[in-house]
């Protein structure tokens, strides 16, 4: 590394608090990075408990220099997006292995191979012992890279998520995978988002990913979509939009979003089937299926356990005289893009049930800001779903899920709001910091700017008073909001801010002891099927609560407003969700949530009727 160019305030300050969490950014970082070489200085190797480190928008980074791999041997999360690190530059730094390192975000760096580290050529790439061995996420998207090698398989075994897009991948998986005979790597892999790239191949060895549930190749130079996709297990969601299919009706499918129909289509051999003909057959399916597990003595228990699951109905748009419509506005596209809404109908906020416990630890906080990683916190919801959660159960495990899952950076935020005080139309909209007045929970009306700069001066108050030595959870959600010329915002049709993603809701909204009806709203900057995935998970939390309130008010005696709502002792009544369509400014259609394939991840613990 080269000698540091002037004191380093940043690094004195987190040597001396023992910081586990270090970012690093702004004009005067880059003029030091540069005036010392391109490279971190010295000092940063002397703060071996950094568990997280981000360097990013940096363009004279050039190189890591030596041993930053064995120096931080603590790191999880290393985030060194949008810098000028090329392969030689990180592979000094990233020589050595990083045992704990969980996310990995190389995207931006105009890199055109990998490092060695990463399976790239050079010494190490063929090193047996895998360089990062719990590595969940990995980000090479924005960079000039033309094809991977199968050393990234070994280097990374445990990854989960693998994104590409915008670079210049010519065949996909192509050589990501190793020869026939070997054994299949990326057994976890879920999501693979190769968008924009020069794909023109995308092989039947595709299926040898066993995990895979989410696949982005769109604008590429597709022709043709292998038959093989079909034979992907778990395939929920398929982006092949943009590519130049040369069978037209397939082509139709993939720009009408149509995964499940694609899927068909090609295990049919491309002929496809009438509507008429594939029911016929579902139905002689499930017939079959039913009779096999009544000879095998295993359809009793079946019974018994689909009687059991949580019921939630889906209220259709063309069902519902007056459907709700979000329009979201261009611009939020460069500031957080995504957003999936759905209205939720026969709740129980009765004072002091778990339900309404949980609603208000999400609405009273002053910023209710949340960190999903899909496939562990489905895991510790199946822990035990043969039972509901009391509250202080889900206390327990919420505050687990935040210390494990806040980890990644699967961002996303949930808001809750009484729905008979919504006033419709909505919009999502950006607007500039000083523009934007919102009501925020438990406060007065202020503009947007002065907020973060009240909760930045409270954050690091509560931080030094409770000396803690890694940074809090509001320090992490102010960042990321960081350098942006405008604030996302959920607008009304009186003009006024009901949400101000990720910090807070607004007051005008609350959730009321009264409240029956709510209206959920999960945004991201991530990926819209975050999004869908956490809002899964949220319907599923609240349909398990619910019963749990219906339970304790049957052991504790008759209830008579919800005996006349619910009806004497039915504990299994479905929650109603309505579909809420998101437009763009012209009417067109962003998102329908729930569609067809959405509440696919907790199909196991609910029950959905269509």
């Amino acid at each position: 590394m080269a000698a540091a160019a002037g004191p380093w305030p940043e690094l004195e300050a987190a040597a001396r608090e023992r910081r586990r969490e270090l970012s690093l950014a702004g004009a005067a970082v880059a003029e030091r990075v540069a005036a010392g070489g391109g490279r971190l200085p010295e000092a940063l190797l002397a703060l071996p408990l950094l568990q997280s480190l981000e360097l990013s928008d940096c363009a004279a980074l050039r190189e890591l220099g030596p041993g930053v791999a064995a120096a931080l041997p603590a790191l999880h999360t290393l985030v060194l997006s949008r810098n000028a690190l090329g392969p030689a530059g990180l592979g000094a730094g990233l020589g050595g292995p990083l045992p704990a390192l969980r996310l990995l975000d190389l995207s931006g760096n105009g890199l055109e191979a990998l490092p060695a580290a990463l399976g790239g050529t050079g010494d190490g790439a063929g090193d047996s012992v895998p360089a990062f061995p719990q590595l969940r996420s990995l980000n090479l998207s924005a960079n000039r890279l033309r094809e991977l090698g199968p050393g990234l398989a070994r280097a990374a075994p445990q990854l989960q998520e693998l994104l590409l897009a915008g670079n210049r991948l010519r065949a996909l998986p192509g050589g990501l995978l190793p020869p026939a005979g070997l054994p299949a790597p990326f057994p976890l892999l879920s999501r693979l988002d190769a968008a924009d790239n020069e794909v023109a191949e995308l092989g039947a060895d595709i299926a040898a990913l066993p995990a895979l549930k989410s696949l982005d190749v769109a604008n590429n130079q597709l022709r043709e979509l292998p038959a093989a996709l079909a034979d992907c297990p778990r395939l929920k969601e398929a982006n092949f939009r943009g590519n130049q299919l040369r069978d037209k009706r397939l082509e139709k499918m993939v720009n009408g979003c149509q995964t499940k129909a694609i899927l068909e289509y090609l295990r049919a051999g491309g002929r496809g089937k009438g509507k008429v003909e594939s029911a016929r057959e579902e139905v002689r399916k499930k017939k079959r299926e039913k009779q096999q597990k009544k000879d095998s003595g295993d359809g009793e228990q079946d019974e018994v356990e689909e009687a059991s699951k949580l019921l939630v109905k889906v209220l259709h748009v063309s069902e519902n005289p007056a459907p709700l419509v979000v329009k979201v506005s261009p611009g939020v596209k460069d500031v957080r893009a995504f957003i999936v809404c759905c209205v939720l109908k026969g709740v129980n906020l009765k004072p002091g049930n778990a339900l309404k416990r949980f609603l208000t630890m999400q609405v009273t906080a002053t910023a209710s800001w949340y960190s999903f990683g899909m496939g562990i916190l489905l895991a510790e919801l199946e822990m035990d779903c043969s039972r509901p959660l009391p509250a202080d159960e889900f206390v327990k495990l919420k505050t687990k899920l935040h210390e494990d899952i806040c980890e990644k950076r699967t961002v996303a935020t949930i808001a809750t709001h009484d729905l008979q005080l919504i006033k419709a139309p909505l919009t999502y909209d950006v607007q500039p910091p000083d523009d934007l007045k919102i009501i925020p929970l438990g406060r007065k009306e202020i503009k947007a700017k002065d907020l973060l700069r009240q909760l930045q001066l409270e954050a690091e108050e509560q931080r030094k008073q409770k000396k803690r030595q890694n940074v809090s959870g509001l320090h992490r959600y102010l960042q990321l909001l960081d350098g942006k010329d405008n604030y996302p915002c959920l607008v009304d049709a009186e003009g006024a801010v009901i949400s101000f993603p990720p910090i807070t809701n607004s007051e005008k909204t609350k959730i009321r002891k009264e409240t029956r009806d709510l209206f959920l709203e999960v945004t991201s900057d991530t990926s819209l099927q975050i999004c869908k995935d956490v809002m899964d998970t949220l319907i599923l939390k609240i349909a398990e609560l619910n019963r749990s309130a219906l339970e304790n008010r049957e052991g504790s005696g008759s209830d008579m407003e919800l005996d006349a709502l619910c009806g004497p002792g039915n504990l299994n009544l479905p929650l109603v969700v309505e579909q809420v369509r998101v437009v763009d400014t012209d009417g067109n259609l962003k998102v329908l949530y729930p569609s067809k394939t959405d509440l696919a991840t907790v199909s196991s613990l609910l029950t959905v009727i269509r």
